[in-house]
């Protein structure tokens, strides 16, 4: 068969089946016209050596293997001795990796000891009547005047930080009082928004110092029905004086109720996000 065809056969591609015929293991033979033509047992001899660099082995290594199938010889012997040196060398490399990820995991604890200081905040009294006509872009693209809300009663939490599925936070920060649940609390909020506007809020905000890419991957993939607000300079902070953890760098974890532009309650601390909005939803049901 020719170099095309064997290539297609065996789903690899001709620049391989080129280095394999330099290395001396899979040879065709060359016909008069300078074609060359290789036997049907380079078939078998091609996907053998696929097989076995799948398992780690190197091109090289194989030979033993393509070279018995060609004589139908047994390899055995070779085999298991091919075999037991990769599995050496993929020990090692183990080895070698867990080594480098320890030590990556060292200089995040460090550098994370450096940035963010995790003190217990004092919960004390936050005196807030009305929010700041600031303007901020939440996840569904819309406007945001904290300052005129509207109507009604808005509910906003407001949350440390999340984090994503396979991408641990640094231990350090994770220790920081208040920076744990945010996930939990945002699904419970997620889970019962209907019955938090049943009890009579207007809308729900969730508001957080993660930046506006960071929110929008939270609600795309807990399917939030309510849209959150970044805010990554923590400008509400700045001109309220709202707690924050880690050095002024998040917010602590607390829920406001605006009606009507006014302050009308603030949860704070909140011991269990997670049933945090059980919490809201019985504090808007004994209102009048």
């Amino acid at each position: 068969m020719r170099v095309g065809e064997l290539a297609r056969r065996t789903g690899t591609t001709i620049r391989a089946l080129r280095y394999y015929e330099a290395a001396g293991l899979v040879v065709p033979r060359r016909l008069s016209n300078g074609y060359r033509e290789y036997a049907p047992v380079a078939e078998q001899q091609v996907a053998q050596i696929r097989e076995l660099m799948a398992l780690g082995l190197t091109v090289e290594e194989t030979r033993p293997f393509v070279e018995s199938i060609a004589l139908g010889s047994d390899v055995c012997t070779a085999a298991l001795a091919t075999f037991r040196s990769t599995a050496t060398g993929l020990e090692r490399r183990i080895d070698e990796l867990t080594a480098q990820r320890n030590a990556l995991d060292a200089r995040i604890d460090d550098a994370a000891r450096q940035v963010v200081s995790s003190p217990r905040p004092t919960p004390g009294r936050i005196d807030l009547t009305r929010l700041p006509g600031l303007h901020f872009y939440a996840t569904d693209g819309r406007p945001v005047d904290l300052g005129a809300l509207g109507p009604g009663r808005t509910v906003i939490f407001i949350y440390p930080l999340t984090g994503r599925p396979g991408v641990d936070l640094p231990r350090s920060l994770l220790e920081v009082c208040g920076a744990r649940g945010a996930t939990d609390q945002a699904t419970w909020l997620r889970d019962h928004h209907a019955e938090i506007l049943a009890a009579g809020a207007a809308r729900v905000y969730g508001l957080s110092a993660q930046s506006t890419g960071y929110q929008r991957e939270l609600v795309h993939r807990l399917q939030l029905p309510y849209p959150l607000i970044p805010d990554p300079q923590l400008t509400l902070a700045a001109a309220t004086g709202l707690p924050t953890l880690a050095g002024g760098t998040l917010y602590d974890r607390l829920t406001l109720i605006v009606h009507d532009d006014t302050v009308e309650h603030v949860f704070h601390p909140i011991p269990d996000p997670a049933s945090h909005a059980l919490d809201v939803m019985r504090w808007l049901t004994r209102l009048p």
